[in-house]
């Protein structure tokens, strides 16, 4: 538990990312942080102003069990299939999590204070399920700081601005390319005409884009390091954080555009960018890269919470980081790709990586809440 001394010592960094229009949410979610009052503690002490999930992050805290052993038990008697036991369950932690959550979205508006929770990723690739599942986690979560995240694979595109167009806010995930995340901005918007053609009110639509980081670095570093030159060498490390700059700038230029001016006049709210994937893999860095070098207005940056911990300790906030780099960005990456390593090939290894790595985790997250369902005289279709 952190002690009232110790928030207050530790408090700066993350004051000052605050203070410097970054919105702090916690990358991860269990009934266990919920019930002890974790969560409640790092919204008062730690600047966190929301919570996003994945299926890793519900398959690390359900599949240990712990916690949700009396649900398990109403589950198995009911005699539920293993896919309803897993939306009861994370759909009750993302329900909990935005009460805890909610004062903090009525003071902000609705910009923060919220929570998300992702469709079922083996629907990656199919638009009208992936629409249908996104309008029923809405309904079940039934909260007004709810984000449900949609992928932003090829079939995510049309589904963003179906669910958008729905009035539902939406977390776009998964993105790795800045053709992709203009593809994203475009269905956002394309969502926000056919709300405001519907009559909807758009101020109450809100919307992130998560721009993954850490990966980026993980992969383009690896081909860096097995190509072994002075010149590989001295990129290693530079990618990831060129991309997300360069991503800022493409933000920048779509919410200042022509389209844009219609909908904020309108009320619409600018759909956010988000850094994701900000726990750094390269344990030569330091371990708060992710988050000193990506501070800008107007961002969110979802950590983990040893991540959270790390700034909080030593992180370095000085000011924005991003905005005056495009130009040193656009090198970098033209660096990168004159050495052979084609960034087009990387991000769309990435996007399927990322797909087949949730819908791993999502089957170890069935396969354990079948195991428990069986354990307790069930047979879980």
């Amino acid at each position: 538990m952190i002690t009232v001394s110790e928030a207050t010592a530790n408090a700066g960094a993350l004051k000052r990312l605050s203070d410097e229009g970054v919105s702090i949410w916690l990358d991860d979610l269990s009934r266990r942080r919920i019930e002890s009052g974790n969560l409640a503690e790092l919204v008062a002490t730690r600047n966190v102003v929301g919570v996003t999930t994945n299926p890793s992050i519900f398959q690390a805290a359900i599949g240990s069990g712990a916690g949700y052993e009396e649900q398990l038990a109403d589950l198995a008697v009911r005699g539920v299939t293993v896919d309803e036991a897993v939306r009861m369950m994370t759909t009750a932690d993302v329900r909990a999590a935005a009460d805890v959550l909610r004062p903090v979205y009525d003071a902000t508006g609705g910009r923060d204070g919220r929570v998300s929770i992702e469709v079922d990723p083996r629907l990656a690739h199919d638009t009208r399920a992936t629409v249908a599942e996104a309008r029923q986690l809405a309904w079940l979560v039934d909260r007004p700081n709810v984000m449900i995240k949609l992928p932003a694979t090829r079939a995510g595109l049309p589904a963003i601005m179906e669910v958008v167009g729905a009035g539902i806010s939406v977390n776009v995930t998964l993105i790795f390319s800045l053709e992709r995340y203009r593809e994203v901005m475009d269905a956002y918007l394309a969502g926000l005409e056919k709300a405001q053609a519907d009559g909807l009110d758009l101020s109450a639509i809100h919307s992130v884009a998560s721009f993954f980081v850490s990966r980026v670095d993980a992969e383009i570093d690896k081909r860096l390091t097995l190509l072994g030159t002075q010149e590989a060498l001295a990129l290693k490390g530079r990618a990831a954080l060129a991309n997300a700059r360069l991503a800022y700038e493409a933000y920048e230029q779509v919410f200042t555009g022509a389209r844009w001016q219609a909908l904020g006049g309108a009320r619409a709210n600018r759909q956010r960018p988000l850094w994701a994937s900000t726990g750094v893999k390269d344990p030569a860095y330091k371990d708060t890269l992710y988050v000193d070098e990506l501070v800008a207005p107007g961002t969110v940056n979802t950590m983990p919470e040893a991540t959270l911990n790390a700034v909080a300790d030593h992180g370095d906030v000085q000011g924005d980081t991003v905005s005056g780099g495009y130009a040193q960005a656009r090198a970098d990456l033209a660096a990168v790709e004159r050495l052979g390593i084609a960034y087009d090939e990387v991000v769309r290894q990435l996007e399927d990586e990322g797909v087949a790595k949730f819908e791993v985790a999502w089957q170890e997250l069935l396969d354990a809440v079948t195991k428990s369902l069986n354990d307790k005289g069930v047979d879980a279709e």
